[in-house]
């Protein structure tokens, strides 16, 4: 979309890209955390690039079956977005475990 949201999704980006690598630096001895924020920075700063390029994202992959399902088009840096913030909720769930001492079932180093 051209006009405001333009420019408000472009300082979203901009802010997100200058404050995370603060954020990933404080929490990199977890690594859950460190990893799905590094996608998120990574998703962030494509997506920034694209506005300030084409004033716009630029989704290109697009799923479908004939003509019986279409799965909204989308990009890699979406997809890296969309990953990140699954490692950081999944970084959420070991943090109660670890928390309130429940067993853990397996553990990732």
């Amino acid at each position: 979309a051209g006009g405001w949201q333009r420019y408000f999704l472009a300082l979203v980006s901009l802010i997100a890209s200058i404050a995370l690598p603060f954020y990933i630096r404080k929490n990199q001895h977890n690594k859950l955390l460190a990893f799905g924020l590094t996608l998120i920075l990574g998703g962030a700063i494509g997506n920034l690039i694209d506005r300030l390029l084409h004033g716009y994202v630029i989704d290109f992959i697009s799923l479908h079956m004939d003509n019986i399902f279409y799965w909204p088009a989308f990009n890699v840096a979406d997809s890296s977005i969309t990953i990140g913030a699954a490692f950081i909720i999944f970084d959420s769930f070991f943090t109660i475990i670890h928390k309130h001492n429940l067993p853990i079932i397996f553990k990732i180093y």
